[in-house]
């Protein structure tokens, strides 16, 4: 079969609920007096549209509250910034060009703005996706793959940071924006993968998130257009996307993607992540959002999950891993694995990655282990396997998934066990 994308490789195998708050920081100049102006904002919604009616545009309605709140704020404390300085945006004179004219959308700006180079690139993300983006610390402790009180630490830590050095937050001049562009697609990523597979709840999917961060991409292409890792973040965010109507059945349970009906898959996203994907991978080494479009390409395009070119789909794994080292990118490489050169070689490759201390307590190992002893006709191991994942998982379709996967192995399990 012919290759249907082509990446340099070392090996030679293959070639191939929350909303953003977009002025609250703008206005209060420190992040938690923006974040208390906020609840004050809640709060006099609730007195004051019990008493008058929901207004006809409630957002518009807490901006200003909100913004009058921290107002006030500044008048009662004028010493308020010379001790908190964080988030204050100084009276200087404006760029020849208006950064509001390079990034039209608030939402953006306050992501490159809040993806400040002094942190970390980790602290960065976190942050962004804590006070921008409003993921809960268990949301992003989930998708750093940290306990959740190691995560609020690092978020404390990069506040302290800022506000102990005195780091002014102002949106960046147009020419900085490329430093902080990787930060930037990290964040977006998060946002959608947080969306399209939620770590708890009732639903698979939070469509708020997803829209939001495919959004944002969109945005991101059209203020950066030549740049190939733009592109590939917008491809593998669409292509990813156009399955969102098959992947849970009529009982709200997960399928799997060898079991999703591809005539449902959403055809228009998938020529548009496919004509994107060819791009980013164009004039040189791609990145890693490009490789990964690439899988999500070949998985869209095929007509079966058998037909996917799987071999081209472990090339393109063995790419990233060289571009990424990430225990989940390894652990998504052992489906392709087992494709390729059978489940007991992909058994050996996961019982590997089981002692990496990051992959501790996430749920899709045991799952992914459990399948292929599944597969391996190994019932009694595969039940137990399943049972840890049950064990780990707090998203109800998820839940029901791997309660079925029990049921049809003779071993039945109630919400009780």
């Amino acid at each position: 079969m012919t290759p249907r994308f082509g990446v340099p490789s070392r090996t030679r195998t293959v070639v191939s609920g929350h909303s953003c708050s977009p002025r609250r920081p703008r206005v209060a100049g420190d992040l938690d007096l923006a974040e208390e102006c906020v609840q004050d904002a809640y709060l006099a919604a609730l007195d004051a549209w019990n008493q008058q009616g929901v207004p006809d545009n409630p957002g518009a309605w807490l901006t200003t509250a909100a913004r009058r709140r921290a107002l006030d704020a500044h008048r009662r404390a004028t010493t308020l910034r010379a001790k908190l300085p964080l988030l204050v945006e100084p009276e200087a004179v404006a760029p020849v060009e208006p950064v509001e004219e390079v990034i039209p959308d608030d939402r953006l700006r306050l992501v490159f703005t809040c993806c400040h180079p002094a942190l970390s690139l980790e602290a960065q993300i976190a942050l962004t996706l804590r006070l921008i983006c409003g993921l809960t610390t268990t949301e992003i402790a989930s998708a750093f793959l940290v306990p959740e009180p190691t995560m609020a630490a690092r978020v404390t830590r990069a506040k302290k940071k800022i506000s102990a050095a005195r780091i002014a937050y102002r949106v960046p001049e147009p020419a900085e924006l490329p430093d902080r562009l990787d930060a930037v697609l990290n964040v977006v990523h998060l946002v959608f993968t947080t969306g399209h597979t939620a770590p708890a709840g009732d639903q698979l999917l939070r469509t708020d998130l997803v829209d939001r961060a495919i959004a944002l991409a969109r945005m991101l292409h059209q203020l950066m257009p030549d740049e190939r890792e733009v592109r590939g973040l917008l491809a593998l965010l669409v292509l990813t996307d156009a399955r969102r109507a098959t992947r849970v059945d009529a009982d709200g349970r997960f399928v799997l993607l060898a079991d999703q009906d591809r005539s449902r898959w959403n055809r228009a996203a998938i020529a548009e992540g496919d004509h994107l994907v060819r791009d980013a991978l164009l004039g040189g080494r791609p990145g890693r959002f490009a490789v990964q479009a690439a899988i999500a390409a070949l998985h869209a395009m095929a007509p079966s999950y058998e037909e996917t070119d799987w071999r081209q789909v472990l090339g393109l794994y063995d790419y990233l891993t060289g571009l990424w080292s990430s225990p989940v990118v390894e652990l998504n490489r052992t489906v392709a694995l087992a494709m390729v050169a059978g489940p007991a070689a992909a058994l050996a490759r996961v019982d590997e990655l089981a002692d990496d201390p990051q992959l501790a307590g996430y749920r899709y190992l045991p799952a992914t282990r459990a399948d292929l002893l599944r597969q391996l006709g190994r019932d009694r191991e595969a039940a137990a396997e399943y049972r840890t994942a049950l064990a780990l998982a707090d998203n109800a379709a998820e839940r029901g998934f791997l309660t079925g996967r029990l049921a049809e192995l003779g071993e039945p399990h109630t919400w009780q066990d």
